[in-house]
């Protein structure tokens, strides 16, 4: 049998005709991971799925030897908004998602911190905190993943020391890892194109990265430390192929699932999951 391979990679698929469809359609993309959103990705709007459908991509992915799965909260919700309400729907959402998750055991399921909308970013990191003290369990099968931010307004999560601020105030930190996206952490200010080594090893001392669970793969249309937060397809941005490939191949990054969220139709993703695997060095 080959070796488990160095780079897994893959991008968003909609949850429309169910989990396993999911897994179908990334074999045909020629991807072995992927990502969905567990509701939709601008409301809080569920479908809900059949556990047998999700056994189904279960045993497909096991059986393709996908690398694990990337689920992604909805953009909306928001732990440290400023408003009671938006708190207590954000939360609702959370629990709900993390309950479906379990019908996909030893997966991940990644959000973003939130904005604090003024109140500052040391009650933004305590009220995401007490969000996730609230509905993490021992014994939960997926692990939860704070999303690295591009530092736009009052997001949460622009700087690595705030992701580990909340992972420390997180009674079961255990459960806590970190997903990387290429584009936010260039739009914060992290220079990936000239000092990869010195980010990653900057990413190591604060967070650590035994915690880097995944990687949001993609190019930034603007220049670092714009804190901007926009996406571009790879190579075609500031970044530029060779920095991207650097990341890909890196290997203190080895064995983690890549996921694409570049400006693409369904024939771009193809082409950029077959780029990305072109990258790997043969055995």
């Amino acid at each position: 049998m080959s070796e488990k391979p160095r780079i897994y990679v893959g991008c968003h698929l909609s949850v429309t005709n169910g989990y396993e469809a999911m897994g179908k359609t990334m074999l045909d993309f020629g991807g072995n991971t992927f990502a969905f959103f567990t509701r939709n990705p601008r409301g809080g709007r569920t479908k809900e799925l059949p556990p047998e459908d999700a056994q189904a991509l279960c045993a497909l992915a096991e059986r393709e030897r996908f690398g694990p799965l990337v689920a992604h909260g909805s953009y909306t919700m928001n732990l440290c908004a400023a408003g009671a309400e938006t708190r207590a729907n954000a939360l609702d959402m959370l629990q709900k998602d993390l309950l479906r998750m379990e019908q996909l055991p030893g997966n991940y399921y990644n959000f973003h911190p939130g904005a604090h909308t003024g109140q500052g970013i040391e009650a933004g990191v305590c009220l995401i905190a007490q969000a996730l003290d609230a509905v993490l369990w021992s014994g939960m099968h997926t692990t939860v993943l704070l999303e690295t931010m591009a530092g736009k307004g009052t997001e949460v999560g622009g700087r690595f020391e705030e992701l580990r601020a909340i992972i420390d105030r997180v009674t079961l930190g255990d459960r806590l890892g970190v997903c990387l996206d290429t584009c936010h952490i260039w739009d914060a200010g992290y220079d990936l194109a000239h000092d990869l080594d010195g980010v990653l090893e900057e990413f190591d001392r604060v967070i650590g990265l035994e915690r880097l669970y995944a990687v949001h793969f993609n190019d930034s249309k603007n220049p670092c430390g714009s804190h901007k937060d926009r996406h571009e397809k790879l190579g075609e941005g500031q970044l530029g192929l060779e920095t991207l490939r650097r990341i890909a191949l890196h290997p203190a990054l080895a064995g983690r699932p890549f996921i694409l969220e570049t400006p693409n139709d369904d024939a771009g993703y193809i082409r950029e999951i077959g780029l990305v695997r072109s990258w790997l060095a043969p055995d």
